[in-house]
């Protein structure tokens, strides 16, 4: 077994579900989205996209993309939420809330599109 593949799997699947896990809610409810669940998928999230660099296959491209298609949405969530937090100083604003959901839920589409890709990749492997 390559410890190298089990750990990059480990990450991009642990980033999808804590993403799914922070979204999970009524999208203007902050008692159903934690700050610290958003915090760890951004860091996880940033683990599986530095794992992702140097497969230069074209499936290792279009997830390297999905990746940083998802850290962009994670970290404009954690930007809009830091933003109503301590400007708007209205973080419980149920519009403030839907907007860090809507953006950390384009980043649940991009990572299932990586976990997709990811499956793929593992399917039509020969050995």
């Amino acid at each position: 077994m390559n410890q190298e593949k089990v750990a990059f799997g480990f990450f991009v699947i642990l980033a999808l579900s804590l993403n799914f896990g922070f979204v999970m809610g009524d999208i203007d409810n902050p008692a159903h989205h934690n700050v610290y669940e958003l915090f760890a998928a951004i860091v996880v999230s940033l683990i599986a996209t530095v794992l992702k660099f140097g497969d230069r296959t074209q499936v290792g491209a279009v997830m390297l993309a999905t990746s940083l298609v998802a850290d962009l949405g994670l970290v404009a969530a954690a930007i809009a939420w830091g933003y109503s937090v301590n400007v708007a100083a209205d973080a419980a604003a149920p519009e403030a809330v839907a907007s860090v959901v809507a953006l950390a839920g384009g980043a649940v589409i991009a990572n299932v599109i990586s976990v997709v890709l990811l499956i793929i990749e593992t399917v039509m492997l020969r050995r």
